[in-house]
């Protein structure tokens, strides 16, 4: 469909008082809108959740609000979601245990994270069964009181090692469940089905998740899960890149640029994974996008306590070379013109030092 009309009308969640990153995400809008053309669209509250689970925008305070809370008792009351406290490791229901606290990284876990040796010594340790006969055992296959051991020691760990109650709360938090699904899966928990429907989207195949969504559980499903497996290849080969070129340090900031060797839509997930394993500061990502620049921020959460908001460095940064920037105080972006990196780094080192000091 084409309209060549100006669009003069739009829903925008700061227009009524609400913060777009935390009270609701733009498939919670949508969904308010289908739940106002019928009732019955009441069951794509599950879409609602996952949207704002997948734009992590119950990070922040370990659960959704806002308005996000009212979308989740919609799917509630309908039977097609539920919600618990547990532990908010992303692969609860798919991971092997030992593989969940490798890669976790909200908060990191000294000592664990990246570390796939070390995790299975903890399990070991704290005499955990890994396997049930020949098959790994995940969380979601765990009893309480296994789960509480595993809990307890990673609580203790965080605050031994100096990290803080803070951060030790945000082990556990609240984790959604879409009940229509079946156990065991990636699509039974929003942050798992968030990062299925991601890599339809990171890889130009958005049909394929849209067809997830409207209920497909042969093909496209199994396209998803195809471009899943992919993705997570690509993002080992994308770390692999980035160890092999290095990241350069400035004072206040680090940064790498990776050209054309990773791609602009995953580079951002490429820093994130990279937060736990360098220094203490900022870390820019570079790439190159057809439009110019692709720029990338990530920073541990212990700073934005210390001031840093990495959604204002972009802006800012952004605009001195004639670019866009925004997003969130943790996990920011931008587009700049090409050849004027230095100058944003620059830029972002000006603003980044005014912030923490």
């Amino acid at each position: 469909i084409q309209n060549t009309e100006k669009m003069n009308n739009h829903l925008n969640p700061h227009l009524f008082g609400k913060n777009g990153a935390v009270d609701i995400s733009g498939s919670g809008l949508a969904y308010l809108v289908a739940k106002n053309i019928s009732k019955e669209n009441v069951d794509l509250s599950v879409l609602a959740v996952v949207g704002a689970v997948g734009d992590m925008q119950d990070s922040e305070h370990g659960k959704l609000i806002g308005t996000n809370r009212e979308i989740l008792r919609d799917g509630k009351n309908s039977g097609v979601l539920d919600y618990s406290i547990d532990i908010r490791f992303f692969g609860r229901e798919t991971r092997p245990v030992f593989k969940l606290l490798q890669y976790a990284n909200d908060p990191v876990i000294p000592g664990l994270t990246g570390k796939e040796e070390n995790c299975i010594q903890f399990l070991q340790d704290l005499k955990i069964n890994m396997k049930d006969e020949e098959k790994w055992r995940r969380w979601i296959d765990l009893k309480k009181d296994e789960k509480r051991r595993i809990v307890s020691e990673l609580v203790f760990t965080l605050l031994s090692k100096g990290f803080g109650h803070k951060n030790a709360k945000r082990v556990i938090g609240e984790v959604y469940t879409l009940m229509k699904e079946d156990p065991g899966t990636e699509l039974h928990d929003a942050k798992e089905f968030a990062t299925l429907l991601n890599s339809c989207g990171r890889y130009n195949k958005t049909e394929i998740g849209y067809h997830v969504c409207l209920g497909d559980r042969g093909e496209y499903l199994q396209r998803a899960r195809t471009l899943l497996q992919g993705h997570r290849r690509t993002l080992v080969e994308s770390l692999q890149f980035v160890n092999d070129i290095g990241i350069t340090k400035r004072k206040y900031i680090q940064y790498f640029h990776a050209g054309e060797n990773i791609n602009e839509k995953i580079v951002g997930i490429v820093a994130g994974m990279l937060i736990p394993h360098v220094d203490k500061m900022p870390l820019i990502a570079f790439a190159d996008a057809e439009d110019g620049i692709k720029v990338s921020a990530r920073t541990d959460r212990s700073l934005i306590e210390k001031g840093l908001d990495l959604s204002v460095v972009m802006n800012t940064a952004a605009k001195k070379v004639g670019g866009i920037g925004g997003g969130h105080n943790v996990a920011a972006g931008a587009t700049i013109p090409k050849n004027t990196e230095e100058e944003f780094l620059d830029e972002v080192e000006r603003i980044v030092k005014g912030q923490m000091c």
